[in-house]
């Protein structure tokens, strides 16, 4: 009953996109030939006889798509592609039917190319329309889809996180599968992972979600054995949440899926973005800072001998080293004797007024023409220098994947006070949670409580 009724909703969506085909085909002569300035007009008759062969071919191409695939959990800018690449298609095969088969008649490329978009554009509001109807009746309890989740860990914690958030999907979780009877709250526990054919039996179930931690990996078999030949949807969810806590994406090359482990989202456009970002942030505050460091710089040169900026090699996005600068505040030969070491409370090798700047981060104002070069941005990890890293990458796993990204002249972990000599497990939490999670809105609501409380004094900066 319920693959029949989804057969209707499949044919009755094509014959809408067909009809929408028509009426750009149409539309297109109507535009070329009576709202345009021309002397000979073509007879509709021409035009309409393309009708069958545009029907027919994009009825193919639609279909060799898979446009009419129920899939609740496909991307809406996947799909437009898919369509914009099924009209491409069928244009091209159109234009070879006119070239061949019409030898006899002349067709305007002005209409043709003008179908294609139209086609595109109408033919993608048009689902998105129909998707946004879906998705308001699901919200309210028609259209439904009955779902389990087998699993357990943050694999299974989290799908059933997104379900309960996303109730405009239609799915309805009868319950979890886990080897505790824990479940989190409104979800049913309905037993054991070894009793998923016993659920099957006992429920209407139209989705699994198999979301196994890593450790239980070697029991998807037995699961999948469990589950049979029953013709429902199984999603497998990978538990890269254990591998590695940076997060990363799927991509496919040759039909083989890929599953980048190590992948940042500062990536293309997304770079691009946070470049842009930092470049107009960055300039706005060198403007206004910039009496406060000629002011720093005159109070340097007065307090203490030796030069206003310090250059410290530190390492950067993808353990790349660089020079960061900051404002003096340690006397000229203060490692002389005992090499690089964090600085400690009261460390004498501070001068008077370099103990202010430290506390209230003012030192490190000198970082904005680091980041107008591009080797450090607004808002990122705090970089770290290279002796330390070799000692914390052996300390700490995961450590070296907080440079997937630049390094910043604030963070998310200095924010939650973890900076200076801190601890550096709990600082490398808040750098993978602001590296998995970034974006432009993140940085700025970073850089709005930085310049809210970043002033202050500041307890860990010695």
């Amino acid at each position: 009953m319920l693959k029949a009724h989804s057969r209707l909703i499949e044919n009755l969506a094509l014959a809408g996109d067909l009809g929408l085909i028509a009426v750009c085909w149409l539309s297109a002569y109507a535009i070329r030939f009576h709202l345009m300035p021309v002397t000979d007009v073509p007879p509709f008759r021409d035009y309409a006889l393309q009708l069958v062969p545009i029907l027919v071919v994009w009825g193919v191409a639609f279909r060799t798509f898979d446009l009419y695939r129920p899939n609740r959990l496909g991307s809406r800018v996947s799909e437009w592609f898919d369509v914009a690449k099924a009209s491409t298609l069928g244009a091209l095969i159109l234009v070879s039917i006119m070239t061949f088969v019409f030898r006899g008649h002349e067709y305007s490329r002005f209409v043709i190319i003008l179908f294609l978009a139209q086609s595109i554009v109408t033919v993608s509001l048009a689902r998105a329309a129909l998707r946004e109807g879906l998705r308001f009746a699901r919200r309210h309890g028609y259209n439904l889809r009955y779902a389990i989740v087998v699993g357990g860990g943050e694999p299974a914690a989290e799908v059933l996180r997104v379900l309960n958030r996303r109730r405009d999907l239609g799915i309805f979780v009868l319950g979890l599968l886990s080897d505790k009877p824990e479940a989190p709250e409104n979800v049913r526990w309905l037993g054991a992972i070894e009793d998923v054919r016993a659920t099957l039996d006992h429920h209407q179930v139209d989705i699994v979600f198999i979301a196994l931690p890593h450790a239980d990996a070697s029991r998807l078999t037995a699961v999948l054995s469990g589950i049979g030949d029953d013709p429902i949807a199984i999603h497998l969810v990978p538990d890269v949440f254990s591998l590695v806590p940076a997060r990363g994406g799927v991509e496919e090359f040759e039909t083989i899926p890929f599953i980048h482990l190590r992948e940042s989202r500062l990536y293309g456009w997304n770079r691009l973005l946070k470049r842009g970002f930092d470049l107009c942030f960055g300039a706005v505050a060198l403007v206004l800072a910039a009496p406060a460091m000629l002011a720093i710089a005159v109070a340097l040169k007065i307090t203490s001998p030796g030069p206003v900026l310090y250059r410290q090699e530190r390492m950067g996005v993808d353990g790349r080293r660089f020079k960061m600068l900051k404002f003096r505040t340690m006397r000229v030969d203060a490692e002389s004797e005992t090499g690089p070491v964090w600085a400690r409370e009261d460390d004498p090798r501070r001068t008077a007024f370099g103990v202010f700047l430290r506390r209230t981060s003012l030192d490190e104002l000198p970082q904005l023409f680091n980041v107008m070069k591009g080797e450090m941005s607004l808002v990122g990890p705090r970089p770290e220098r290279p002796s330390f890293v070799e000692e914390f990458r052996r300390r700490v796993p995961g450590y070296m994947l907080r440079h997937k990204v630049k390094a910043g002249i604030t963070g998310w972990a200095q924010l939650n006070g973890w900076r200076g000599n801190t601890s550096i497990e709990r600082r490398i939490e808040c750098d993978l949670y602001y590296i998995e999670r970034w974006s432009l809105g993140f940085d700025l609501k970073i850089l709005i409580q930085t310049v809210w409380y970043g002033f202050r004094i500041n307890r860990n900066a010695h």
